[in-house]
């Protein structure tokens, strides 16, 4: 909107860096806008559904805006982190692709709300002033590794003690983005209706997944070294969704 003289306070100007400068908050959220723009873009780029010229593509990615700006600007606490139009794509593709007509037609709508609420577990995750906290993402890398300790103290010295991967170089992707970087789009979609169904939060559910994801590959870490294990489990190699699910739900 445009500012209207009587709202702009006499030491107000163009450079002012006060939180409570008109200025500096258009200027932030036009930082914020212009990201947003740059991700949803690059958002499955091999999906004709988020890119390409077709009107439907650019309909499609005015939605994933609209939603990720508006929550940007609802949420001074966390904005927008770079990454979060992942965790959103799900969510609109499938709400967008309801086999009934009406309920697509509030895919924007139903898919704002959802990732709200899913927002609202994981928020502490990208708070930056918590990174360090137990609550914050540090923190959640901590709990991965003891309970790959519980389960398989010999992996975790082996990754942790001798190889020297830190958690935070693999991992911090896989918690923080939902493990939509590591798996296809449709196993994707079947990895999280496990963690989207767990009535206490997808939290420790997919600190069960990434756990189960480490054992599952344990023979390769154990016979690596720093280079290989890292190379390893920042691609993780193509593996049976059903399996590992089977093997995260054994580990409560």
């Amino acid at each position: 909107r445009f500012l209207d003289r009587s709202e702009i306070a006499q030491d107000d100007h163009p450079l002012s860096l006060g939180k409570t400068s008109e200025w500096n908050q258009f200027a932030e959220y036009s930082e914020i806008i212009e990201q947003v723009d740059r991700d949803v873009k690059r958002t499955h780029p091999d999906m004709h559904f988020f890119c390409g010229d077709s009107s439907f593509a650019k309909s499609n990615q005015d939605s994933l805006r609209n939603i990720l700006i508006i929550f940007a600007k609802l949420n001074a606490g966390i904005r927008y982190v770079q990454g979060m139009n992942e965790i959103l794509a799900p969510l609109f593709f499938v709400f967008r692709n309801d086999p009934d007509y009406k309920n697509s037609n509030f895919a924007e709508a139903d898919s704002f709300f959802c990732f709200v609420e899913l927002l609202s577990g994981l928020r502490d995750n990208f708070c930056q002033k918590l990174d360090n906290s137990a609550v914050g993402i540090r923190g959640t890398l901590s709990k991965l590794m003891q309970l790959l300790k519980k389960y398989d103290g010999e992996l975790q010295h082996h990754l942790e003690i001798t190889t020297e991967v830190n958690p935070q170089f693999y991992a911090f992707r896989w918690i923080t983005l939902l493990l939509t970087q590591e798996f296809n789009f449709a196993d994707t979609i079947h990895i999280w209706d496990t963690l989207l169904s767990d009535p206490d939060g997808p939290q420790e559910t997919l600190l069960r997944i990434c756990c189960a994801m480490l054992i599952l590959v344990r023979k390769r870490l154990l016979a690596g070294d720093f280079t290989s294990n890292l190379k390893l489990l920042q691609s993780y190699p193509p593996t049976n969704i059903g399996h590992l699910l089977y093997v995260a739900n054994k580990l409560q």
